[in-house]
């Protein structure tokens, strides 16, 4: 199959991870007694409220369709009021970490259905190069939930990360840090284009994907 054909393959799972993630942070939001995500129709698994069309369309059809066939993209960010939360700073950390947590789940449940494709691939109906082009998706989208869960639990405003560790430093330090993120989107373009910080951030998530082929030839 040709880029194209694997990115159709690969979008909705694409697409569903990261609404996934930006659904977990609604839901839990809510839940912590934020109402802003519900006012603004985000407590949904339907794609249409989350979707950026630069982060969740151009961005990873440009990636995937240049050398090297690299996904990677977003959802909108969901609307959260931290202020509403019953207890500020448990609520702020369960929001930040609910949409990592969503994209870790999904890669357990990928793993699985790996695991389903080996056992029964034969008994398919489905001809071995589809099989084939099957599996290499659903290990893709392994890939990129482990990715979308490391990449957003760094602590570099925005990111999720940043969240959890504001709440664990001193009280001066913390509003020094919080200052960071006026400065937001040149630390994460620094990510991508300063030598080494990609291979950096890359080398617990293939660390993450090692483990889980291991567990699928275990399994299959």
């Amino acid at each position: 199959m040709n880029g194209l054909d694997q990115l159709i393959l690969l979008l909705p799972i694409f697409l569903f991870s990261v609404v996934a993630h930006e659904y977990a942070h609604a839901r839990v939001a809510v839940w912590q007694g934020d109402p802003t995500p519900a006012a603004l129709g985000r407590v949904t698994l339907n794609p249409l409220p989350h979707l950026d069309l630069v982060g969740s369309l151009i961005v990873p059809a440009a990636l995937w369709l240049m050398p090297g066939s690299f996904l990677f993209g977003w959802a909108k960010p969901v609307p959260v009021n931290a202020e509403n939360f019953d207890e500020h700073t448990r609520g702020d950390i369960l929001v930040s970490l609910a949409g990592v947590t969503a994209n870790f789940l999904l890669a357990g449940v990928l793993v699985l259905a790996a695991v389903g494709l080996a056992r029964s691939g034969a008994a398919l109906p489905m001809t071995a190069g589809t099989l084939d082009t099957v599996q290499s998706a659903v290990r893709m989208g392994i890939f990129f939930n482990l990715l979308l869960g490391v990449f957003n639990l760094l602590p570099v405003p925005p990111l999720d990360g940043s969240h959890v560790l504001v709440h664990l430093l001193p009280d001066e330090l913390a509003a020094r840090y919080r200052e960071l993120g006026k400065y937001g989107l040149l630390l994460l373009l620094a990510l991508f284009f300063l030598p080494g910080t990609m291979e950096a951030v890359l080398s617990p998530v293939w660390a993450l994907m090692e483990g889980a082929d291991a567990v699928i030839a275990l399994l299959s």
